[in-house]
């Protein structure tokens, strides 16, 4: 392994990325390696920008037989950098959606491993590439402009500070220190949205640049910070009790607004919520038509004002057998 030849236009490229998402110069930062191209290219250059700052975490998901020695292998370049690594697995088997949940899981684990090894941020090695896949994924799923601001740079303590770089960026800085990444076969199956979504820019002359759905995610993702500092603003004025319920005053306000401001009251009777795509669509008719709706375990009146209150629990059915 050749560290010292990693391009130092690109680690100055890194630092400039990293330095504008940390809040403090001086935080720590645990780097989610795989093993792959990105995250080895990560550390690659997070070790020659930041060596005293870094700790790495390899998660196993116990997935596939190959992913210990893979964690094995991250632990052992770690090793030769001198930079501490641990190796994260989950509690439980992952079951059901295998991406979603493997996600979830993957996500905790770095969360955990951060708190233990005194970490302020989290960096993953999402890429330009990666950012184009979201980008028309979202278009193709018919997302707002949440959605379709895709993969944020800096999401809490998570950073994603390559998303300037492209992916054959990252696979040349291995192949200067002469390091040969592990492939994970997942990343070659079709049935899989984001491999799709790949196979088919590789495939087909098309007109998306990578860099450029940089450029337009973070835009939208300015936009939608706007958005959602005009509804705080606007929320002490329009959204007011009245009884058990919570009124929204929506008269006068863009579409868009209205949305949010919805969203936001539904929120704050039930934090978990999320109501979103075709749901909210229909609610939004629903409303405007002056009807009532329930969604999730919230109950929604139009009118000229709109209610959200708790939805009364469901009645029970008792069967009884002679």
């Amino acid at each position: 392994m050749h560290i010292d030849l990693v391009d130092k236009d690109a680690v100055l490229r890194f630092k400039s990325a990293v330095d504008r998402l940390l809040l403090d110069g001086g935080q720590r930062i645990l780097l989610a390696v795989s093993g792959g191209p990105d995250s080895l290219a990560m550390l690659l250059l997070a070790h020659a920008a930041f060596p005293e700052q870094i700790a790495a975490a390899t998660v196993d998901h116990g997935l596939r037989p190959e992913a210990a020695d893979e964690a094995r292998f991250v632990a052992s370049i770690c090793a030769t950098l001198n930079v501490t690594h641990v190796i994260l697995t989950p509690n439980r088997p992952i079951t059901g959606n295998v991406q979603s949940a493997a996600r979830v899981a993957r996500y905790a684990l770095l969360e955990q491993a951060a708190d233990e090894l005194q970490c302020d941020v989290i960096a993953t090695a999402h890429h330009s590439d990666d950012q184009l896949e979201t980008v028309l994924m979202r278009v193709a799923r018919g997302s707002g402009i949440n959605g379709l601001a895709a993969i944020r740079a800096r999401n809490g303590r998570i950073i994603r500070p390559l998303l300037e770089f492209s992916k054959s960026e990252l696979e040349q800085i291995c192949e200067w220190a002469t390091i040969s990444p592990v492939r994970d076969p997942s990343n070659d199956d079709g049935d899989f949205d984001r491999v799709a979504m790949r196979q088919y820019l590789a495939a087909s002359p098309h007109p998306f640049d990578a860099g450029r759905s940089v450029r337009t995610a973070s835009a939208l993702a300015d936009a939608a910070a706007a958005l959602d500092w005009m509804t705080q603003e606007l929320a002490a004025d329009r959204i007011k009790p009245d009884g058990s319920n919570l009124a929204v005053e929506y008269d006068g306000l863009p579409l868009e607004i209205q949305r949010r401001l919805v969203i936001k009251a539904m929120q704050m009777i039930n934090p978990d919520i999320a109501p979103r795509g075709d749901a909210l669509d229909r609610l939004f008719e629903d409303l405007r038509a002056g009807r009532t709706a329930t969604l999730g375990n919230i109950l929604c009146k139009g009118g000229e004002i709109w209610h959200f209150s708790p939805a009364p629990p469901r009645r029970s059915v008792k069967v009884t057998t002679c």
